[in-house]
Formats: C-alpha cells, sequence, structure tokens
C-alpha cells in the first residue's frame, strides 16, 4: 500500500526550544524522546523511499484566513504567531524538508480542511498515513479521523507525538485506537 509520512505542526513556533511554545510542547517532547523518534522516523521512511508531507498551521501576516472567534487561533493572532513566511511557521530544523517533500498549508486544525492534501494523496495514490506531530489531541486526531473517514489506512507514531500535558496525549490516543494502527518509530515499516 503506497504510504506518505505526515509530520504535522512540528514548526519553530510550536517545536523549537527557543520558540513561545518551548514550555509546553517542548519539554512534553524532550521527556518523551520526540525529536530523535521523529528523526528516526523521517530517516525510515526516506530509506524506504515513501513519499514525506509537511503540514504547517499558518495564516497570511494580515490573519486574513484566522477564525477571530476560535480559541486556540485567536490567541495566535494576539501573540502574532503562525505567521506564513516567518520563522515560526518554518519546519523545525531537524526535521528539514527535503526537495520532493510535500507541503501542505492549513488554516484550521484538521489537515484536510481548505488544503491541498486531499489532492496530493488522491493525485499520488496515497492510502496509508502514517501520522506525528503535535498536538496528539488537535492535529493527530483530526487527521485520524478524516482519513479514516476518507478511506485512508491510518498509523500514529505514538512516540513521535505529544500533547501539552501526557495526558491529553494518553487521551487522544485512547480514543484513536479505534480508528487507527498505534505504532513507534522503531517498530514502524514503510
Amino acid at each position: 500500500m503506497k504510504t506518505i509520512l505526515l509530520v504535522m505542526d512540528m514548526i519553530n513556533d510550536l517545536v523549537h526550544p527557543d520558540g513561545p511554545n518551548a514550555k509546553t510542547y517542548v519539554a512534553c517532547g524532550m521527556a518523551k524522546g520526540l525529536y530523535e523518534n521523529t528523526i528516526t522516523a523521517i530517516a525510515k521512511a526516506r530509506a524506504a523511499n515513501a513519499a514525506i508531507g509537511y503540514v504547517r498551521v499558518g495564516f497570511s501576516p494580515d490573519y486574513r484566513e484566522c477564525p477571530p472567534a476560535s480559541p486556540i487561533f485567536s490567541r495566535a493572532r494576539e501573540a502574532g504567531l503562525f505567521k506564513l513566511g516567518s520563522w515560526g511557521t518554518e519546519v523545525f530544523a531537524g526535521f528539514s524538508p527535503q526537495p520532493g517533500d510535500f507541503d501542505i498549508v492549513k488554516h484550521r486544525v484538521s489537515p484536510f480542511y481548505g488544503t491541498n492534501l486531499e489532492p496530493v494523496l488522491r493525485a499520488h495514490d496515497f492510502r496509508r498515513l502514517v501520522l506525528c506531530g503535535v498536538s496528539t489531541n488537535g492535529v493527530v486526531q483530526a487527521a485520524v479521523r478524516e482519513g479514516h473517514d476518507r478511506d485512508y489506512a491510518c498509523t500514529i507514531l505514538e512516540d513521535c507525538c505529544c500533547g501539552a500535558t501526557e495526558d491529553e496525549h494518553n487521551f487522544a490516543l485512547a480514543g484513536l485506537r479505534r480508528y487507527a494502527e498505534i505504532s513507534t518509530s522503531g517498530s514502524v515499516s514503510f
């Protein structure tokens, strides 16, 4: 089955040690080896010639796509986060995209809503999504539920994901086991 690894929201604003969310995702990620495990997963995908897509949340500098009533994104606007073209929306250097990788920009939690993800998946006949990123209870959960309902086989790399807390991460995984295979960077095959 043709597979793509989706590395989701692993951007500087969320996962860089100097980024504004360092106390949240960096602390959780460091505790569970998120960085090293994600590097391992990307290397395994590249070695198997599997496709890699980078999903990034971002808004125009004037935030024209940002929903003003969203509890999550309205705070991003106030803090000046997630501006496309800025350091904050670049993929964290440790996971750097390479030529030929897919770039999917999203303006909501879901990587499917209003993005080029579905056309990319269909154009290249990808049938299996291997998913990692932050947060487990945000983009990963949305990707699994929508991917499942669009008839994609989904695999979550649980050691390449984290939530704002370990409880959020574990709670999200518990609810997703019915819709996706749960694996790790060490055991997944591409």
